[in-house]
This record gives structure tokens, sequence and C-alpha cells, in this order.
């Protein structure tokens, strides 16, 4: 391996070829602020743009100031990170960010995880030095699920390059020259107007407050401070290992117990599980598996639990969209029952039912609001919160998850498996499934370490594996998340369609442990392995591991729908989807 020698701050250091001035200086333990570099997009990709300028520093023998972030080192180069004249440039570059900037922080979203904030406080700057002609931008809500501020923008196009080169969307880009440059949409329409999957990944990696979810959080308290509603609430599997770390808990734990007893405390009705439908949702799409595996007909299957993937393939693929599962994702999955079956058991009305779902997804929002998952003007799922909104209700609140005392979810909508916790990782539902596939296409049960199909598990981006579905059967499946792999495992199919016969796809990264709504990772993405270690935990803490045994998803076929793939249960738990 080729090495560079060079000098920072008077210290050595060696560093491989190629190296930036800010790789060498982290070497050293030399901290140079930055704001639009970021390393950590996934999938190898770092932001780079060097459009900030606040990582200047000075190099001798040069006239110019660097950017540390996208200067390559040299062999004997000497680097000054703390000169006066790099940190007066700074200063002023960062004085300049702020007199374009609202000064809105105590209201705006990103208030206590703003970089740009936190840069002005580390610089000790108190007051706007300068003053004069402002971008002003009206917020853009057209999508019911993300929100964009424009008048926030620094321009660190962190955004355009998680959407563009790690998801492949491409739904956003630089606009403007000079002073007036953002990032946006093409010709800066609506981003509802546009191929945007609602993902949430600009919003995690968005260090200001710039693009921000839309938050339903007023109409949420006012449901439950409502008399002549009843409000329900459901908790998917991801939330449960990252509400925690918001509280003092190790990154990961799962504290679903406490969990529940602070949604009781907040006012909820009833407090229920999506890991109840995601147990659902395997008898629904196992069935589908089984059907499709015997005939040979419309494979590989696809997965269609993640609603950014689905809106993904919708754009991209519209030659394949008869190969997805027609089953609605769980979360609409639970409304849909909570609308029926739910309400019939209580004697209430659908439109006096509010359901309220606590997802780590702003895709979700986008779900919840497509005009096929209503029935007569009445939304199925009324209302989407994210795992970080919840934070903010619960201290709203003053409850500290911390000091609650365990509690149980109600029945009849809140018993699952362990193969429903897994959902919240990349792999889970598939492997879920193949554990109820085994057991349907067999008669019988799995045991031991084969219930843990190890080959689908792990952050990889894509995976390939053979899986034994029966006695001298086996399949072969895909596992993919980021939708820059989607688009790969998919093109793959489209050259060879015999390839895979059954494939999972998720959004974002990792699965919806990393889901655009979770806590913020701030750049650790340490804490992936973490909240997927929690996952993993849920499961394997379970008696019940296997989603075709949960007592209460066979008391809702006995009772009200049947059994899986029934008429009742096509009308209520599946759906369509669209060319757009």
């Amino acid at each position: 391996m080729n090495t560079v020698n060079l000098t920072i701050n008077g210290k050595q250091v060696t560093v491989p070829a190629g190296s930036t001035i800010l790789d060498a200086a982290r070497q050293l333990n030399i901290k140079i602020p930055t704001l639009c570099y970021w390393d950590k997009l996934g999938c190898g990709i770092s932001n780079q743009p060097a459009s900030c300028r606040i990582c200047v520093v000075e190099v001798e023998r040069r006239r110019n100031l660097a950017p540390a972030c996208a200067t390559p080192v040299m062999e004997g180069m000497v680097v000054h990170t703390n000169s006066q004249r790099a940190l007066n440039a700074r200063r002023t570059v960062l004085e300049l960010m702020l007199s374009d900037h609202p000064q809105k922080c105590l209201t705006c979203a990103k208030n206590q995880d703003c970089e740009l904030r936190m840069l002005a406080a580390e610089f000790g700057i108190e007051e706007v030095a300068f003053s004069g002609a402002k971008n002003r931008f009206e917020p853009d809500t057209s999508s019911e699920a993300i929100m964009r501020d424009l008048s926030k923008c620094v321009m660190c196009r962190r955004c355009e390059t998680v959407c563009n080169k790690v998801q492949t969307v491409s739904a956003l880009t630089g606009n403007g020259r000079g002073f007036s440059a953002k990032v946006g949409t093409a010709s800066m329409i609506p981003l509802a107007e546009t191929n945007c999957t609602f993902c949430g990944q600009c919003v995690n990696v968005c260090p200001v407050g710039a693009i921000t979810g839309i938050s339903y959080v007023k109409k949420v308290w006012a449901a439950i401070n409502d008399p002549s509603k009843t409000v329900i609430v459901q908790t998917a599997p991801a939330v449960r290992v990252a509400v925690g770390q918001e509280f003092g808990f190790e990154p990961g734990t799962p504290v679903t117990g406490k969990m529940v007893a602070g949604l009781r405390a907040l006012g909820f009705d009833k407090v229920f599980d999506t890991n109840f439908s995601a147990d659902l949702t395997i008898m629904e799409e196992g069935t589908e598996i089984v059907e499709r595996v015997k005939s040979g007909k419309n494979l590989p299957i696809l997965t269609s639990c993640c609603p950014g993937w689905i809106n993904f393939i919708e754009h991209n693929y519209p030659d394949l969209l008869h190969i997805p599962s027609s089953c609605k994702s769980p979360q609409q999955m639970f409304g849909a029952i909570a609308k029926s079956y739910y309400a019939e058991k209580i004697g209430v009305k659908p439109a006096d039912l509010v359901v309220v779902s606590i997802m780590p997804c702003q895709a979700k929002k986008y779900e919840a609001a497509r005009p096929e998952f209503s029935k007569d003007g009445v939304r199925d799922v009324d209302y989407v919160v994210t795992t970080r909104e919840l934070c903010k209700m619960f201290r709203e609140a003053g409850v500290n998850l911390a000091n609650m005392d365990d509690d149980q979810f109600d029945s009849p909508l809140g018993q699952s498996s362990g193969a429903a916790d897994i959902f919240g990782v990349t792999g889970g539902v598939l492997e879920a499934a193949c554990r109820s596939v085994y057991y349907m296409l067999n008669g019988k049960n799995l045991e031991g370490d084969a219930i843990n199909f190890r080959a689908v598990r792990g952050l990889d981006g894509i995976k390939e594996a053979t899986v034994q579905i029966a006695p001298g059967k086996s399949i072969n499946v895909a596992v993919c998340s980021g939708l820059g792999n989607a688009r790969k495992v998919l093109d793959m199919v489209r050259k060879d369609p015999n390839r895979f016969q059954a494939i999972e796809i998720m959004a974002c990264p990792g699965g919806c442990i990393n889901g655009g709504g979770q806590p913020f990772l701030h750049g650790d993405t340490a804490l992936l392995e973490k909240r997927m270690k929690g996952i993993y935990t849920e499961d394997e803490k379970k008696t019940l591991r296997l989603s075709h045994e949960n007592t209460d998803i066979k008391a809702l076929y006995a009772e009200f729908l049947g059994e899986p793939g029934s008429e009742k249960a096509h009308e209520l738990l599946h759906t369509h989807y669209h060319s757009k």
C-alpha cells in the first residue's frame, strides 16, 4: 500500500495515499469542524462537496486556504489547522451562513440536533454579525410525510447525495447559483409531484431543519382529549429497541414494557402491537409464497411491508408490479382489522375509532394517506407518529421511561411472536415467513436452531442464500436494504427472472432500525448493530416464535376472516399497486 507522510500542527503522520487532510487529522485526533462533509451515508459513499468551507486549513506554500474534507494529502505537506487565518475564515463563513438563516431555533424541529447551532456554540458566536438580504421560501408540505423548508438550507448537499447515490431515487438536485443556490426538486416542483419515496433518509442526514418529517402530534393530542373518540395505538417492532436511548438506556436495549406503560400514561385508550399484524402478515404472505412456489407463477415474490420500497417499484419498475406480494403492510393490516373486527367487538363506529401508529419511518405517513387505505372517507390509520416524535410526546407529558414499570399490551390485538419482532431488521420478514412456510408445507414446525435462518441476517446491503422450506425442497432468496441495492436486485430479476423465488426489500439501509423517523445516529453506525442485536434478543426470549402459533391470530381467523387467503382476508388485508 502506498503511503504519504505529512505534518499537521507540528505532528508527523503517515496515511494511505488518496487520504484527505481531514482523514489525516482524525488519525492524530485533531478536530477540524465540518458541516457539509458526511462519511456515514452508507454503501461506502460519503458527501464531500467542499461547499461550506467550515473545514478550511492553512497549507504551507499554498496561497489559498484548503478545504480539509476534499484536499488530498501530498508527500511532505505541512498543515496548520488552527492558524489565525484559518480560524478567522471559518468564523466569517459561519457568520455569513447565520446571516441567511432563519433565527427560529426555539421552534425548529432540529432544535436539539442542529449541527449549525452546535457550530455556532463551539465558535462562541452570540450575535449575527452581518445583515442584509435573506432567502425566503414557503415550506413544502405537499407530501403529508416530509416537509422541506429551503429557507433553512445551507447547501451542504447531504440530502442530494443520499437520495441520488445511496437510494438512487434522484428526487433532489441543486438549484440556482450563488446566494440563491439551494437543494430542491427539479424545477422546484412540490415534493409530492416527484418520484420521492418518502424514505426519510434525507431527513436523517440534513444537518439543520431544512428537511423534516411532517408532525401530526398536535392532532393526536387533540384526539386523545376528545371524549367522543376511542383512541388506540400500535407500535412497530423497531421502535422498542430505539426509543430507550433517548431516556438513558444503552442503545439497542428493548424497552417494550416501559414503552407500553408510557403510552398508557399519555392517555391512549388501548395500547396494541403492530407485531400482532406482523404475524397476520406472515399468515397471508406465507400462504401466498406457498401458492406461488407450488404453481411456479409470478416468481420471485417480493415482500410488500415497506411503503418506501413499494413507492420505488411503482415509479421505477412498473413492468414488475405483478410480483410483489399483494399483502398490505402490518401497519395497514392493523388499521383495517381495528376499524372492522375490533370496532365491531367494542361497539364503536369506525369513524369514532382513532388509530395511531408509532413508526420508525416517514414513509408510513405517506402510506397511511394513500387513498386505497380508506373506506367511505374513513382512513384505516389516522395518524402516524415517528419514534423521535414519540420521545417528544413523552417529554411533554413528563413521562420518563427509565422510571416506568413494565406493562403489557392489551388484547386482542397485542399478542405476537418472536417472528414478528424481527420485522424490524433487514432479513426479518423473509426469515419470519420461512419459519411459517415450512410448517404450511410440512405440517410440522422447525426445531432447535433450525428456526434461525442466519443466512439472511446481518447488515450487508445485499444477501443471497438458499434456504430449505421442506425436506428436499429449497428456494433461492435475496435480502436487500437501501433502495440503491433494491435497484441492483431488481435489475438481476429483469435479467434472470428465475434466479430467485423470494426477495425481501427494505428502503432504509439496515431496515426499520435505521428508519427515517428513528433517533438520530449522529454518524455512529455501531448503533445499528446494537439495535439489531436488541431485535434478535426480543425474538429469542419469547416462547412463542412462530406466527402461525399466535392464539389471537387463530381466533381472528376463526371468528372473522375464515382462513388465510379467504375472500374476506383479501378484502381487508390485500391491495394492489399502480404504475407511477
